[in-house]
């Protein structure tokens, strides 16, 4: 990877509910683009921008300003229409906006101590939680209408979360994840499964949300690393594989595939029926491949999961199938990448870079300066 962009050319990144686009913001103003071919679909430059968050792949987008310009407040959240280049409406609030997340239902707004729901098509207040302190807006959110839960800290001091159904509007559970605060939460897209991660970054949990209980746990590694980003493959049921990116600058991919199979085994067996779950819960590294040096040290960066394919295994002794991955990477220095990653039926590993451009000179036919 070059070196030409610097760390703090990204403000933010995010990729839409179901991964087809992203967005960044920079200084000079956002950008959207296509995952499939890279393609810049979208420009606007008129100034720095903290929040671009769209809606699936139509023209609606949720940008809040990083503040640098007058017309851009961090207070101001502006709905804004790509088709037209207009505002469709703004609100204002009276500190700055951590976050955004939105779905054909629901607008999320974070704010510091506070959380805002809306009715997506009305604008309508339907409800505020407040919340403990959040200067980092950290929090997860689920695109799927029956399993629509928002997950935010609820302790400064541990890694508790708070889930919420947006839905019904209701506090769903509270789960106690890590000792330390976390740095890191994700659901996946139907709203089943959440994983955490601490600031201490060493040990990644995935919880099944119905039920508030911890169900896999796996080491990152034995040093402390900043996780900054998890993202779940797309599944109807539990996902296949978990993505984490780092400030050590790799990229770990969990099997959950893999650990179902390997748990169901030792439960079948004499001595696994005598192990208590929390034991068998070993953090074993069979499940953990590794991509090290895929982004510079302490580079922030952000990765999706955009596909899984299963292929015929190889083994005839395995009882799950080998599959295919395309992991898809944003780097806060100025890059897009998308590695496939593929695992045979032994658990074993390999990645290849497909492809990686500069998405800062990326150019597009609809530049729009004004």
């Amino acid at each position: 990877m070059a070196n030409q962009s610097t760390a703090s050319s990204i403000l933010c990144a995010s990729f839409n509910q179901d991964n087809t686009g992203f967005a960044i913001g920079t200084r000079e103003g956002f950008k959207i683009f296509d995952s499939d071919g890279g393609r810049l679909c979208y420009e606007r430059a008129v100034g720095a921008f903290c929040i671009v968050e769209m809606l699936f792949s139509s023209s609606l987008l949720a940008i809040v300003g990083a503040g640098e310009q007058p017309s851009l407040s961090p207070r101001r959240l502006c709905l804004f229409n790509t088709m037209t280049g207009t505002a469709l409406r703004e609100l204002n609030f009276l500190t700055s906006i951590q976050a955004v997340r939105v779905n054909r239902k629901r607008l999320i707004v974070l704010l510091q101590d506070k959380t805002y729901i809306y009715d997506a098509n009305s604008l309508e207040i339907l409800d505020t939680v407040d919340t403990v302190p959040n200067a980092k807006g950290l929090c997860a959110f689920s695109p799927s209408l029956d399993g629509c839960y928002l997950a935010l800290p609820a302790s400064t001091t541990k890694g508790s979360v708070l889930v919420y159904n947006v839905m019904d509007l209701h506090s769903h559970c509270e789960i106690d994840a890590h000792r330390s605060p976390l740095a890191a939460i994700v659901l996946s897209s139907n709203g089943m499964y959440i994983a955490t991660a601490s600031e201490q970054g060493t040990i990644i949990r995935v919880h099944l949300v119905s039920q508030a209980t911890k169900s896999y746990s796996f080491r990152r590694g034995t040093y402390p690393s900043t996780i900054y980003s998890l993202s779940f493959g797309p599944s109807m049921q539990i996902p296949d594989i978990l993505v984490a990116t780092s400030s050590s600058g790799s990229v770990h991919v969990f099997s959950l595939a893999f650990m179902v199979m390997q748990r169901s085994q030792r439960s079948n067996s004499l001595l696994g029926s005598m192990i208590p779950h929390k034991i068998n819960d070993a953090f074993e590294p069979a499940y953990h491949h590794v991509l090290h040096n895929s982004v510079p040290a302490g580079i922030k960066s952000y990765a999706v999961i955009r596909g899984v394919d299963k292929v015929a295994g190889a083994s005839p002794t395995s009882q799950v199938a080998a599959c295919r991955a395309s992991i898809s990477i944003v780097t806060y220095n100025g890059y897009f990448q998308e590695y496939r990653l593929r695992i045979n039926s032994l658990n074993e590993s390999s990645w290849s870079l497909e492809r990686e451009f500069n998405l800062l000179t990326a150019v597009s036919d609809n530049t729009t300066d004004s």
